[in-house]
């Protein structure tokens, strides 16, 4: 089955929009609150090697979508992950 083009583009863009959003509503709640302590370390991590995984596949087959939504995908849970740990300091701290 032959998929226009347009179609695919829409497909891409409207995915890593969709992806990337939760993060970044998860980044403002988080400055917001100034807690991140439901966040789990753990789930960041998974989240994390999935994302690079799929980088990493994304430059194999040269897909600009994958690429780009992964990259950015990976700068916001860095990001998550360096909040919870400043803040996570300061409960303990």
């Amino acid at each position: 089955m032959e998929v226009d083009s347009t179609l695919l583009t829409i497909l891409g863009v409207a995915a890593g929009i969709l992806i990337l959003t939760g993060w970044v509503e998860q980044i403002y709640k988080g400055y917001k609150t100034k807690s991140l302590k439901d966040v789990s370390k753990f789930l960041m991590i998974f989240i994390s090697a999935g994302a690079i995984l799929w980088l990493i596949y994304g430059i194999i087959v040269e897909d600009v979508f994958i690429i780009g939504t992964n990259v950015a995908a990976i700068a916001l849970m860095m990001i998550v992950l360096g909040m919870k740990k400043i803040y996570d300091r300061k409960l303990r701290g």
